[in-house]
Parts: structure tokens; sequence; C-alpha cells
């Protein structure tokens, strides 16, 4: 190894016949590579699509390089091929063999002319601008051929990613989107006359546009990994994908309650009615009971008894005709609100019935416990007490007298419960001021 030439010391027989087997492997890996990414499904999509905007840009930059490859391939192929034949000339290789071989594998021996076209698209490609050759070694010759490759790999299978990935989600949320429109006319929801009918709309819109936008550049819709190099290294983007599709799942969503209320309008709207109807004979019953309180109860407030709210009763009317209309989306708020209206009606009435009756509960009360003392004090043999019996009487007169003065009469029922207490030896109750009688029984 003392001869040398401008490659370096001149290679001996072993390390000719290692750097060969090293280049040859280096070859059909390089080959088989290259093979694959001429077949690669996405390249072959790109070649036939109408691509836009960054995927345009960077699939004219890659075809330029594809180019580039297969002419640095083809030259590297010479080259080795050269060097193989020089080393079958002879069983031991010549010193002249070997300085041929150690400039061909180790120098500068590749020349690569490269294309117009190429080196316009892919400027960066040579080493100087207008320059239509370079010269490589072995070496430096597959470094290029691998830096091309990993970027053209990387661009191809980027677009194969998206294309594989959002075109055939966006078809299955198109097709899902069809059915709801579908599903959503047949309940009267449609744009211009119900909110998800115009979200719909939209939806629609932007899910073609998506699509076309995919199909044209997908590079677009690409986001890549944070410190990956390898080739596709990310993910799709679909951001937008998303969200329009929880915007039809909320859609959808509507048009379920539409639906359910479709199903159960009829027998919604009869309890409705019920409960009006129920809320109606309520008041009809306190309206009663209010004239019974004044004719029977003096001195006493009775509060006034409302009409029923007609306002209810068209809005009910307005619920039928829609549900006779088909105008489910107006059907189902109205009906949600009558509900609550409906129910609200029916406690008022109970209060206002409650209320006009509370006087009427309360003489039935005091009536109720004068005649529970009465039998109290005929189970202890006290009934024939004359002081007693006039008590009592004075009592039940009050009671059952209308109008009644319901406060001179809970008196008169507290003197009764006090006499029957003091005859049957019990405490004597509170008294409350007023003149007394002979007894100590207050008047």
């Amino acid at each position: 190894m003392g001869v040398t030439d401008p490659a370096g010391p001149v290679m001996d027989r072993d390390e000719v016949d290692r750097a060969l087997a090293r280049l040859g492997a280096e070859h059909e890996a390089i080959e088989t590579s290259l093979l694959a990414l001429q077949d690669h499904a996405g390249r072959r999509l790109l070649e036939g699509a109408e691509l836009t905007g960054t995927t345009r840009e960077r699939w004219a930059a890659t075809e330029a390089s594809i180019s580039l490859l297969w002419a640095y391939f083809d030259a590297y192929s010479d080259a080795l091929r050269d060097a193989r034949e020089i080393r079958s000339r002879r069983r031991w290789s010549s010193r002249e063999d070997l300085v041929e071989l150690t400039e061909l594998l180790r120098g500068e021996s590749v020349t690569v002319a490269g294309s117009a076209t190429a080196t316009a698209n892919a400027p960066t490609l040579l080493s100087a601008a207008g320059r239509l050759s370079e010269r490589f070694s072995l070496a430096a010759l597959v470094d290029r051929m691998n830096e091309l490759y990993a970027t053209s790999l990387d661009m191809v299978v980027t677009a194969d990613a998206v294309w594989s990935a959002l075109p055939a989600r966006i078809d299955l949320l198109a097709a899902e989107l069809q059915r709801t429109r579908k599903l959503a006319h047949s309940v009267g929801v449609r744009p211009g006359e119900h909110p998800a009918g115009d979200d719909l709309e939209r939806i629609t819109r932007i899910l073609t546009k998506l699509r076309e936008d995919v199909v044209c550049d997908p590079l677009a819709f690409w986001v890549p990994a944070q410190g990956s190099s390898a080739p596709g290294g990310g993910r799709p983007d679909t951001t937008v994908y998303d969200r329009e599709a929880r915007a039809l799942e909320e859609v959808r969503r509507e048009i379920d309650a539409v639906l359910t209320v479709r199903q159960d309008a009829e027998a919604r709207l009869i309890r409705l009615r019920d409960v009006l109807s129920r809320a109606d004979r309520t008041l009809s019953e306190a309206r009663t009971a209010r004239g019974e309180v004044l004719a029977k109860i003096a001195a006493t407030e009775v509060p006034v008894v409302s009409g029923p709210p007609t306002a209810l009763q068209e809005q009910l009317a307005t619920a039928a005709e829609y549900r006779r209309q088909a105008q489910w989306h107006r059907l189902s708020p109205l009906l949600e609100s009558l509900e609550q209206k409906a129910e609200d009606e029916l406690l008022r009435a109970r209060e206002s019935l409650t209320a006009v009756t509370a006087p009427l509960a309360v003489r039935a009360e005091l009536r109720g416990r004068l005649d529970a003392y009465k039998a109290k004090v005929a189970r202890h043999g006290l009934a024939e007490d004359p002081f007693l019996i006039e008590r009592y009487d004075a009592a039940r007169r009050m009671l059952w007298s209308a109008p009644c003065d319901l406060r001179v009469a809970e008196q008169a029922v507290l003197r009764y419960q006090r006499a029957a207490a003091e005859a049957l030896g019990a405490p004597r109750m509170p008294r409350q001021d007023g003149p007394e009688d002979r007894r100590g029984e207050q008047v």
C-alpha cells in the first residue's frame, strides 16, 4: 500500500473485494427501494391527481428528485459494473488494475448528467446553479441517493397517509349526513325554518369543500411529528372533520328529540288537556267555595278567585294545529313550555282553593273539637251538667249559625273546654282577658 494516487493509498485485492461486496449489497438495497417507491400507491395517485397548493409545489420537486435518483442509480450501476469488469480481468489484479480500481471505488469518478427540467425544479440538488452535471465518489453518491430517497418517500408516504385516512372518513360522515338530512326533512326540519336545518346545510358545504381540498392538497392536512425524522412521521390533521362530526351529532340529537315529540305528541296533548281541565275544575270549585264562605262565615276576608287563563288554551290549540300539520320542530318547544305552565296553573288553582276554603276548615276544626269534648264529658257521666250544657249549646249555636263569626265561636269553644276540664278535675286552661262569670270562666 506504499503506492498512492489522487484517491489515496492504493487498495489491495482484499480491500477491493470487500468494497465491491459492500457496494453490491448497497446497489441491491437501493434498487429494491427505488422499485418500491416507483410502485408505491401514493406515488401513482400523485401522478394522476390534479394537485394544488403545497402538495403541487412539493410534488414537482419530488418528481425531479425521483428522476435524479434514477440518474444517480444508473451512474452508480455503471460505475459498479466497470469496477467488477476490471476486477474480473485477472485472478490476481495487477498494480495498474488496483490503481484504476482505487480511483473508481474511492475517487470522484462518477459523473452524473442532469436534465434542465430536473435542475430547474430541484435547484438545490446540484452544487451550483446552471450546472447540468456533477462528479461524485461512490460513497458520496450513495449518501446523496439516501437523502433524495428519504425526502421523496416522506412526501409520497405523507400524501398517501392523508388520502388513506381523511377521504374515506369524510365519505362515511357525508353518508350519515345524507341520512340525517332525509330524517330531518321528514319531521319538518328544513333550512330557513329551523336552526338544525341551517346547520345541516353548513355542514354539507364544509364537508364538500374539505374533501375537495384533501384530494387536491393532502399535505395541507398533515401534522408532522415533533422531533421525528422518519418518512411519514406525523398524523393527518382531522380538526375540521372532527368539528363537523360533533356538529352533526348535535343536530342528530335535536332531530331525535323532534322524533320523540312526533311519537308522543298525541299522548302529551291529552295529558295537557287533562291537567288544564283539572285546573279549571279546581278554580270552579274555588269560586263556588268562595260564595259559600261569604255566605256562612262573617267578618272574614276571602281572596278573589281568578278565571282560567285563556292564553294557555290558545297555545294548546296552536300545539294541536302544529301536530295536525306535522310541524314537529315547532311543536317540540311549545309542548315543553305548555307542560310546565299547565302544572304551574294546576298548582295555582289548588293553592287558591286552599286559601278560599281556609275559614271553612277552621270552622270544621272547631266543630270537631266541640263534639270531641262533649263525648269526653259524656263518658265521665257529666252529660246532664246544666252549666256544661249551657256552654255547649252557646258554642254550637255560634258554629252552626250563618254567618258564623269564627272569632266569637272560637271563644265559645274555649269556654266550654275550660268548663269541661274543671268539671273533670283537670288543671284549668289558661284564661284570656275579659270579664268572668260566677265560676271564674271568661264570658
